[in-house]
């Protein structure tokens, strides 16, 4: 059994198919706990982004349960992929899938922030019997181009920061429009889960050849929908979080979700872009919610 770090998690070390050292957060429950819950982050972030929301989780008053944020392949702390061309939702998929089987997680409640959550609704459609409910946090079956373009913008590009000061300012340069109901003092705390730490200093948080993969879509021509992989997802009840000013998730396109699926919840949360934080009290409560009343 891995060393209980702080607290509140346990770091959680495995080999990928190839070899790679992958490496993910366990917040654990004193016993039982209801269904287990599995994080996803976004392209770029790491399992440090649900740890208020897995916080919580684990230590909900009425139904706690144990999650697992990961970190892919080239994010956090987890180890580079030599070959860049792997940088993909689907081998993501797979290495998503063998840490669930190691750990004996099934029908596991699927968090997936953007990314993510497109992987959660590639494992809907290529093994269902891993997840019994989900949430898509900002993400959908159609995604905007122009929120594409900022990511493709910054992706690879963002200079690593010299100081923790300085990483706060460089978050708030780049969203504060997005999210103005950010508080100024969570602007560091949104740099320290972005960046990884070294020698008490700002270091990368992920692979900066991860660009080239993402920078492959060529945005001059539709990109393709995943409503195929969404209508997976009708199976499982589901709730989907949209951030009042997010570029990449619009109304209209969670208007059609709710339409196509037959049991899927929605919250929009104020004052923030794409994708919302999930540290704001409302948000994770509606979550723990939405997981109570479907386990």
């Amino acid at each position: 059994m891995p060393e209980l770090d702080g607290e509140l998690w346990r770091d959680i070390y495995w080999a990928s198919f190839d070899d790679l050292r992958l490496h993910a957060r366990h917040y654990p429950v004193a016993e039982g706990g209801a269904r287990p819950a599995v994080c996803l982050p976004g392209l770029t972030r790491n399992a440090r982004d649900f740890h208020y929301l897995a916080s919580y989780l684990c230590n909900h008053p009425h139904r706690p349960r144990p999650v697992y944020c990961l970190d892919y392949r080239g994010r956090g702390a987890s180890q580079h992929d030599r070959r860049w061309e792997n940088y993909t939702p689907f081998i993501e998929l797979i290495d998503t899938l063998d840490f669930m089987t190691a750990q004996g997680l099934h029908q596991a409640a699927i968090i997936g922030t953007s990314r993510g959550g497109i992987i959660a609704m590639m494992m809907a459609a290529l093994r269902p019997t891993a997840m019994g409910v989900v949430v898509l946090n900002d993400v959908g079956p159609v995604m905007e181009t122009r929120g594409l373009a900022r990511i493709m913008g910054y992706v690879g590009r963002m200079p690593v920061p010299r100081t923790w000061d300085d990483a706060a300012m460089m978050m708030r340069e780049m969203n504060e429009r997005a999210f103005p109901a950010i508080e100024a003092w969570q602007w560091e705390e949104m740099a320290r889960a972005t960046f990884n730490e070294k020698n008490g200093r700002p270091a990368a948080g992920y692979d900066r050849k991860l660009a080239r993969a993402f920078g492959s879509i060529d945005l001059s021509r539709p990109v393709p929908d995943l409503w195929p992989q969404f209508m997976a997802l009708g199976q499982f009840p589901g709730l989907v979080l949209r951030g009042a000013n997010s570029d990449l998730l619009s109304a209209q396109t969670v208007d059609a979700m709710v339409e196509r699926h037959p049991n899927l919840r929605t919250v929009t949360v104020p004052g923030q872009g794409h994708p919302p934080l999930l540290k704001e009290p409302e948000t994770v409560e509606a979550i723990g919610m939405f997981l109570a009343a479907n386990d």
